[in-house]
Formats: C-alpha cells, sequence, structure tokens
C-alpha cells in the first residue's frame, strides 16, 4: 500500500494513528514536527503526509508550504484540535494551502482511513 507520513507533537496521537493506518496496510514513518516531517520527505517517498496544525518547531501550516514547494504533487491531510483560535480556521487555511482533506479532532479513526483512501484515489 501507501507510504504514509504521520506529523503530529502528540506521541500518543502519533502511535495510534499509525497502527490505525497499518492495520489498514500502509507503511507508516512519523514526525514529531513540522521540521522533521520535512527531513522524512527529503529522505523516503512519500505517497501522503497526515500533519497537525499545532506543532512546535514548525507549525503544520508552514510545513504544508514548504511540502508544496519540495513535491508539488505530494498528498497531504490536515488535521487539527484548534487552539487560540477555531480547529476550522486552521483547517481552512491548510485546505487553501494544498491539504486535499482536513479532519477536526476529536474523530474517529474509520474517517482517518475513509480520508486516506479518497486522497489516495484522487487524480
Amino acid at each position: 500500500m501507501a507510504r504514509i507520513l504521520v506529523a503530529d507533537d502528540d506521541s500518543n496521537l502519533r502511535a495510534v494513528l499509525r497502527l490505525t493506518l497499518e492495520h489498514a496496510g500502509h507503511h507508516v514513518v512519523e514526525a514529531a514536527d513540522g521540521r522533521e516531517a520535512m527531513a522524512r520527505v527529503r529522505e523516503s517517498e512519500i505517497d501522503l503526509v497526515v500533519t497537525d496544525m499545532l506543532m512546535p518547531e514548525m507549525d503544520g501550516l508552514e510545513a504544508i508550504q514548504k511540502l508544496r514547494a519540495l513535491r508539488p504533487g505530494i498528498r497531504i491531510i490536515g488535521i487539527s484540535g484548534g487552539g487560540r483560535i477555531d480547529a476550522k480556521n486552521y483547517l481552512t487555511l491548510a485546505a487553501k494551502l494544498g491539504a486535499a482533506r482536513v479532519l477536526t479532532k476529536p474523530y474517529p479513526m474509520q474517517d482517518l482511513v475513509a480520508a486516506v483512501a479518497e486522497t489516495l484515489a484522487a487524480p
């Protein structure tokens, strides 16, 4: 199946996402922030990135911009539970910057699996 990068500063959530996506048949690579995500994308072929919006070092919005510059065709799903502003505001920006799908935390894991399948299947 696909090689997916999960970028989130919450190590417990990263582990749950990794296990969920591996159970769906994907190979998963993890990153704790946007900067680490960029390094992972540079060092290996990644088909899809699932990225949180609020992370230290480099947030998800900046990561999306840099990922698009590095690999214009990379597929991205943005996730957020919000912060100082409503999650929908972050996710609206993520979609404008190139995220194919967005999910507001918390979400059922089957929604993530479906979003991944739909994003990978899109032309």
